[in-house]
């Protein structure tokens, strides 16, 4: 494959698809082959604004491309998927990886059979802070997190629990490299009929704990992710991409504050997502975010949102169910 371009494609060119159709369009060694959308007008007007082919079918996407991001509603992804492996195309998925855990477990051993790259697109992991706090993550104890944005009609067919918090439950379980033991949830509808806030506490068998909250009600973004480990307390800046080290030293006998920013390497998470797809297209090497780590994300996700159902079933807080978690329409 050295030495001619790699032929790619995306499959659902809303506004997050676009946005992997631009980054394609500049990555050294590749060419964008075209896009597809079930709405024609949208594939023909991103096609159009990026000279590439408008296709009118996913079978054409399977005979002209070599790989491809599927950026589509979550319900699809698992037809799409088998689609692509049994054609031999590897694809970045975006997240959720399915709708079902059991969809995924499907999915990623087709992949395996079929020797098909199968990354799932948890871009958080390639968010320069992310990469710099986890070369120093040893042994983390407790973790609080919070995601929480401005009301947006965009999402609201999907519980803000796969839409936002599945980000950090993705994170949580990479930086705690241990099995959740415990998780007690609850979250309520506020303006939409679905979760749009939640809170979920997990607790590891390694003894980490991890109180997660998620809402897209409120009045400002943030977005803090901090952890502690023993000494050291690490707080990750998704915005400003950097990471920020506090912990206990001694001068002279006196207990001093230290605080150190960790280096980065200046990179845009999606993009460098992206060239890391590329890559291991083209490697063959197993990507950060596999299957095996989107099914976990997954599973993980649908025990926080039973265990929010449950809590409103206690509570008598009636909520309604999706029919499965979106990625974009």
């Amino acid at each position: 494959m050295s030495g001619e371009k790699l032929s790619v494609a995306v499959v659902g060119v809303g506004e997050h698809g676009r946005n992997h159709a631009l980054q394609y369009k500049s990555v050294a060694g590749v060419e964008l082959a075209g896009v597809y959308d079930l709405r024609a007008d949208r594939r023909n007007q991103v096609a159009e604004d990026l000279g590439v082919r408008s296709f009118s079918s996913l079978e054409e996407v399977w005979r002209s491309a070599r790989a491809a991001s599927v950026v589509i509603p979550t319900t699809s992804h698992a037809s799409v998927a088998r689609q692509a492996f049994e054609r031999g195309v590897d694809i970045l998925l975006e997240k959720p990886i399915t709708r079902t855990v059991e969809e995924a477990g499907e999915i990623t051993k087709l992949a395996a059979a079929k020797g098909c790259i199968l990354q799932v697109g948890h871009v958080e992991r390639f968010n320069p802070g992310v990469i710099a706090a986890k070369s120093i993550t040893r042994h983390p104890l407790f973790f609080e997190i919070h995601r929480l944005g401005v009301f947006s009609p965009r999402s609201l067919d999907v519980d803000v629990v796969f839409d936002l918090m599945i980000h950090d439950l993705d994170l949580v379980l990479w930086l705690a490299e241990s099995s959740v033991r415990e998780v007690r949830a609850v979250g309520l509808p506020v303006l939409s009929d679905k979760v749009d806030i939640a809170n979920a506490r997990l607790e590891f068998d390694s003894g980490a704990v991890a109180n997660l909250t998620a809402s897209r009600v409120s009045t400002e973004k943030v977005r803090k992710f901090r952890y502690f480990q023993p000494h050291e307390y690490v707080s990750i800046d998704f915005t400003r991409r950097d990471v920020l080290v506090v912990n206990a030293g001694d001068s002279e006998g006196q207990p001093q504050i230290g605080f150190r920013k960790l280096e980065t390497h200046p990179a845009e998470p999606l993009r460098a997502e992206i060239e890391a797809f590329v890559e291991c297209v083209r490697t063959r090497r197993p990507p950060l975010v596999g299957g095996t780590e989107g099914r976990e994300a997954l599973a993980l996700a649908t025990q926080v949102m039973s265990e929010i159902e449950a809590h409103a079933e206690r509570v008598k807080l009636i909520l309604t169910r999706p029919p499965g978690q979106i990625g974009e329409s």
